[in-house]
């Protein structure tokens, strides 16, 4: 059978069947994706006419990571990890480079492979790293927070090492490929090209700035969500042309583009518009990779490639240990630090593929390459099991405490800065508070921010947004939109997701309060309750009564009408409108009862409701009334 349907059956399946197994066993899904490369090509021997054009297609995968990273430098955060940042991660990055490009010299390779070697060991895999700090809930600590850093440095570090390939591989080393070339400026004057080159940057940083916004802003407005979705696409893949046709990396490309969109509002929004688009064809990238091992190579060389991912590991210890000792990261967080950074990387696969298509590389070099990457990523669920064990052992020696690597308090999501949202805002931001705001109305978001409150463009309502926004570690979600099927969804997803955290939720009416306490909300405010009682106080006031006896009858008022709420909850039946329950139109009639017997002083009413533990009225008493409204909805 042949055709691009059985060709995309067979990725699909083997991408779908080994990633869930890997991530199942705790391996990651970069590890899943290389061994579905594997079953498709080594082993079942499935390939697919026009393969260089797939390989060339998903490495829009890497522009696409470069892209995102780019969008999450926040340049506050950035400066108040500096030192770890710059120091730590520089550190890191060069003397690891210099280790191995040593070791690789004195092994008998060229000082030019020697050196790409350095570059792929300085790189340790941000996917897995990242991913099992939060899992463990260490992302906040001081192991995690070093971590980080010396992550987002190597992701910066990648920049540079794409752009210096082409030059230590010189120009009899092949060619590129899928990275397009400076055609376009090879007939030119060398200060031609290099005024188009930084023309090309400049165009970049320009666009991403001033038309981007107000192209998404518009796209916003008119709520067209998959025309977002596709402009989103559109900067990358426009930023991965220009770049190419100057000769540039694309990648540098959408990475300055990421990083001058970093604080737009549309940030989050673009995270996650494109994440699924980013993760498919890096999972690709990683299949093409896996389709090139040759089994009989790992069979020939696994000894050499045992060896030399356990010499990797130890390298790299032996150079964050220290590093982490001077930088004050010591005990628990200098286990954590040194061992879950003491893999190889994701790109350390881009860095090889790009080195064998410059002729750096053998074929059989870059598989033996890729199988010790490979292996070093799947002993990293070891390497954090290792360094718990560290620290069980220091604790009970008692050097150090795990207090102090414990995770900082959570954050405070604010899901909608409406007008009930802004109130909210005001009040946390006034007491010492900064929660994540969001909100999925472009035109909202765009006049709180002239207020200077930070606010970013989002449904909350999309799980993918709310994770993105921090609902693993936060503390508190407060549920500020005006829609009740959206916020109701929210509250239940945030409640399964994250058990322990506190949520409060604004109700649209009497009705949504029961779904919303169903869904797990812990608090509860009815939208226009408070504003309603006051209109009501000022109201009586105006017809004469005193203010102390207007204040006292208020306060009457809300107690009943909280009250007779929980004890109604039982009454409601979700599959029945409010006005067709005759059960719920009789208590809903006794409370307005009991609370007028309460104003006027009297407990009879309240106390035989009491008596009979309020339960409903017998059907012949219940009077439905016609109109076909709702009710009372407050």
């Amino acid at each position: 059978m042949e055709g691009l349907a059985f060709y995309a059956l067979c990725y699909l399946a083997a991408a779908v069947l080994a990633v869930i197994v890997s991530q199942r066993i705790g391996l990651g899904s970069v590890v899943g994706y290389i061994a579905a490369g594997v079953l498709i090509g080594p082993v079942f021997q499935i390939s697919v006419a026009g393969s260089g054009y797939l390989e060339q297609f998903s490495e829009f995968g890497i522009v696409m990571m470069l892209f995102l990273i780019g969008l999450e430098i926040d340049p506050r955060m950035v400066w108040r990890l500096r030192d770890k940042l710059l120091g730590l991660g520089g550190l890191q990055v060069v003397a690891t480079i210099a280790a191995v490009t040593a070791a690789a010299v004195g092994l008998g390779f060229s000082w030019q492979q020697s050196l790409l070697f350095g570059f792929v060991a300085a790189l340790s895999s941000t996917a897995i790293v990242l991913q099992t700090l939060e899992e463990k809930g260490l992302l906040r600590s001081d192991g995690g927070q070093a971590s980080f850093a010396v992550l987002l440095f190597q992701d910066l570090a990648v920049i540079p090492m794409l752009a210096c390939i082409p030059l230590i591989a010189g120009s009899g080393h092949g060619s590129p490929s899928g990275h397009g070339g400076a055609q376009l400026l090879a007939d030119l004057p060398g200060w031609v090209s290099a005024v188009l080159t930084l023309g090309a940057v400049g165009v970049v940083v320009a666009a991403a700035h001033f038309l981007s916004r107000p192209v998404f802003r518009t796209i916003a407005l008119l709520g067209l969500r998959e025309v977002f979705t596709a402009a989103g696409l559109l900067v990358v893949v426009g930023i991965t042309v220009l770049m190419s046709a100057v000769g540039l990396s694309p990648a540098l490309g959408a990475f300055l583009g990421g990083v001058v969109l970093a604080n737009s509002e549309f940030k989050h929004e673009l995270q996650n518009d494109i994440e699924p688009f980013k993760g498919l064809l890096l999972g690709l990238f990683f299949m093409t990779i896996g389709a090139k091992i040759d089994p009989a190579i790992l069979s020939a060389n696994w000894l050499m490639v045992a060896v030399a991912t356990f010499a990797l590991i130890a390298i790299k210890a032996l150079v964050l240990l220290p590093l982490a000792w001077f930088f004050r990261v010591r005990g628990p967080a200098g286990w954590l630090f040194t061992l879950g950074l003491a893999q190889a990387g994701e790109f350390g696969f881009v860095l090889l593929t790009i080195g064998g298509d410059r002729g750096l590389f053998s074929p059989p070099t870059v598989s033996v390459s890729v199988l010790i990457i490979t292996f070093s990523m799947v002993l990293t669920p070891l390497l954090f099991s290792i360094s718990n064990r560290i620290v069980v052992m220091l604790e009970t020696r008692g050097r150090h405490h795990r207090s102090a690597d414990q995770p900082d308090q959570g954050t405070i999501i604010l899901a909608g800065v409406g007008r009930f949202g802004q109130i909210v805002n005001r009040m946390l931001l006034a007491n010492g508070h900064k929660p994540v705001v969001m909100d999925y109305r472009a035109d909202v978001v765009d006049n709180v921010r002239k207020f200077g409150v930070k606010s970013f463009f989002g449904d909350a309502g999309r799980p993918d947004l709310l994770e993105s926004a921090g609902l693993a570690r936060a503390a508190l979600l407060i549920v500020a939109i005006d829609d009740p099927d959206r916020a109701t969804e929210i509250v239940s997803y945030a409640r399964r997701r994250s058990p322990g955290i506190r949520i409060i939720a604004r109700a649209y009416d009497r009705l949504h309060h029961y779904k919303l306490l169903d869904a797990g909300a812990d608090f509860i405010v009815r939208e226009m309750f408070d504003g309603s009682v006051q209109a009501a106080g000022m109201a009586l006031e105006s017809l004469g009564m005193h203010p102390y006896e207007v204040e006292k009858r208020k306060a009457v008022f809300v107690e009943q009408d909280t009250a007779g709420l929980a004890r109604m909850a039982k009454l409601v039946d979700a599959e029945m409108p409010a006005a067709s329950n005759p059960e719920f139109v009789a208590g809903f009639n006794d409370i307005g009862k009991v609370i007028e017997n309460a104003m006027m002083g009297y407990r009879s009413g309240y106390d035989e409701m009491v008596a009979r533990g309020w339960n409903a009225p017998d059907a012949g008493s219940i009077h439905v009334p016609k109109s076909g409204g709702k009710g009372d909805r407050s």
